[in-house]
């Protein structure tokens, strides 16, 4: 598929609604780089992300819109501080709900997405936000071994560290000045 073909373009807003009665799907391929909330997590802004949304009603008519997300997210390892990619590969579907009460409604395995008055939704918007929810809270690139070595506290910092020591000194001085 080349980048200029309109399968790659996502459409910017969507109406929900009628997306559902139509049970539409789109494919497309966004730039990390357009995601500005999720670059702040990134090393860089390199790469793209692969998205197929689709909209629809299940068995029970609760409309719905599920999001298939593949990326390699530019991350930096806590261990090594080198740049790692970081696979995505998720689905996650959102039961569209026009207001809060209809949450509780929602079968298992839905999150629910309150869908604004005017039906409208950004594509791109949603998918920033089940990426930013899938970065790591500590990176780290995968076959990287965590450093465990027992640092010794020196004696000095053993002496600061008691709150004996300083009344042992304390006692020392009192023995001294009688």
């Amino acid at each position: 598929m080349s980048a200029d073909s309109p399968a790659t373009r996502l459409p910017e807003a969507l109406d929900a609604w009628r997306m559902v009665a139509a049970r539409r799907g789109f494919e497309g391929v966004l730039p990390l780089a357009a995601m500005t909330r999720l670059r702040g997590s990134l090393v860089d802004a390199e790469g793209s992300v692969r998205v197929r949304i689709e909209f629809g009603r299940d068995a029970l008519q609760v409309a719905y819109v599920e999001l298939r997300i593949e990326a390699e997210l530019p991350l930096e390892c806590q261990r090594s501080l080198q740049r790692f990619l970081h696979p995505v590969a998720l689905v996650q579907r959102l039961g569209l709900i026009r207001d809060e009460a209809e949450e509780a409604a929602l079968p298992p395995g839905y999150e629910a997405l309150l869908v604004p008055e005017d039906g409208m939704l950004q594509p791109a918007e949603l998918v920033e936000d089940e990426l930013i929810l899938v970065v790591p809270v500590v990176p780290v690139a995968p076959g990287t071994e965590a450093v465990e070595r027992d640092w010794p506290a020196g004696v000095a910092e053993q002496a600061a560290a008691s709150p004996f020591a300083a009344l042992a000194a304390l006692k020392k001085q009192d023995s001294t000045n009688r």
